[in-house]
């Protein structure tokens, strides 16, 4: 298994070899060197494969934490900011690390609520191990706070047929969004690892998130894709993971969420558990929450054919700056330029604005995501 690149010095997958030998195309991710796409596919074809059947995503770069001991879920809940409260044992929950001093978004995560001394944390690659300090950093006296980062396999099964490829390897499927359960695994070495199987994903589609060690990753990469053969699964890479978040208007931590950003600008204020009594941040932005945020995320759709890219300026007239463009893409569902731009909350949010799109003023409508439909709750 190969978790360093010598050369580069980025982590690399357990599968990169498998990477490699179906052509991938590498990028940098947080630290690890992770594929963009895949030679035979590329992005439009694999973002199709995900919206139309079934795609397959390594996304082994993402980080893996565990708090365990006496009232772990207890000291999770008082930290982050959604209310575990909300769910019970066998559930996962959408939450945020939020600085306590300025309530700006230091990560967000998927909290797996396995039981109230159990916790399984998924935080992205670049912000795992500021998390993990910041939770052991305060942890009570019996309760221990664990990097796995290195330890595990991540994959994505997303689209409208991952059930039939997950039950044709055996592996459990069809329970509700954002539950997860587990099945042992036997890999063609003897190999046994149980799997966690969770009903989410970052593209928008019916799909699941495979967490298992890191000694089965290619027995089940391998079983998964040719179960999905008859599927027409694609290797799927992380540009097309972003074009497809992109028209969920997902938010991207460093670009549509930051420590600058607080979740009311953000819009992920619904991820706080605004009622309970501690969460990191909880003072500075209660007054925020009362007051209503200076500016605000908002989704934007191209009138004529510009693209929009990250940093590009946003404006209300020609010399009237409001803010500027977070994340931006061509949607290859839509055939047009998407994106996400943080502007001042006081303009109508169903205006035209102007983007500044090298050096010409195209005009962009400014529209509530997601631009195309989402799938994730379907049963």
């Amino acid at each position: 298994m190969r978790m360093a690149d010598s050369s580069t010095d980025l982590l690399t997958s357990p599968l990169h070899e498998r990477h490699v030998a179906l052509g991938a195309k590498f990028g940098e991710f947080g630290g690890w060197s992770m594929p963009l796409e895949y030679a035979g596919g590329g992005v439009a074809k694999e973002h199709t494969a995900v919206r139309e059947a079934v795609g397959i995503f390594d996304v082994s770069h993402l980080g893996k934490a565990t708090v365990r001991g006496p009232g772990a879920a207890a000291y999770v809940n008082a930290c982050l900011s959604n209310d575990l409260g909300r769910i019970a044992p066998g559930k996962a929950q959408y939450t945020l690390c939020l600085d306590d001093a300025t309530g700006g978004i230091i990560d967000d995560l998927i909290a797996y609520y396995k039981d109230d001394e159990h916790v399984f944390l998924i935080p992205n690659a670049a912000n795992t191990t500021e998390v993990v300090r910041r939770l052991a950093a305060s942890a009570p006296e019996g309760v221990s706070v664990t990097n796995h980062h290195r330890d595990y396999v991540v994959l994505a099964v997303q689209g409208p047929k991952s059930d039939e490829v997950l039950d044709a390897v055996g592996l459990p499927s069809g329970h509700e969004y954002m539950s997860f359960a587990e099945a042992p695994f036997e890999a063609p070495s003897g190999e046994i690892s149980d799997v966690t199987v969770c009903r989410t994903g970052y593209t928008g589609e019916r799909g699941y998130e495979l967490v298992a060690a890191n000694e089965v990753a290619g027995a089940l990469w391998d079983a998964l894709l040719a179960a999905g053969a008859p599927y027409g699964i694609l290797a799927s890479g992380l540009g097309a993971r972003d074009t497809l978040r992109t028209e969920m208007g997902y938010p991207l931590h460093g670009q549509d969420i930051s420590p600058t950003i607080n979740p009311l600008e953000g819009g992920v204020g619904w991820a706080v558990g605004w009622k309970k009594e501690a969460f990191w941040g909880r003072e500075v932005l209660l007054p925020v929450k009362e007051a209503g945020p200076k500016r605000i995320l908002r989704g934007i759709i191209a009138t004529g054919r510009a693209i929009p890219r990250p940093h590009m300026s946003a404006s209300i007239s020609p010399h009237l700056l409001i803010g500027e463009v977070t994340s931006g893409t061509f949607s290859p569902t839509l055939k047009q330029g998407i994106g996400l731009v943080l502007i001042s909350a006081t303009v109508d949010p169903e205006a035209e604005i102007g983007i500044d799109v090298r050096g010409r003023r195209e005009i962009f409508q400014l529209t509530r995501p997601p631009f195309v439909p989402s799938h994730v709750r379907e049963q």
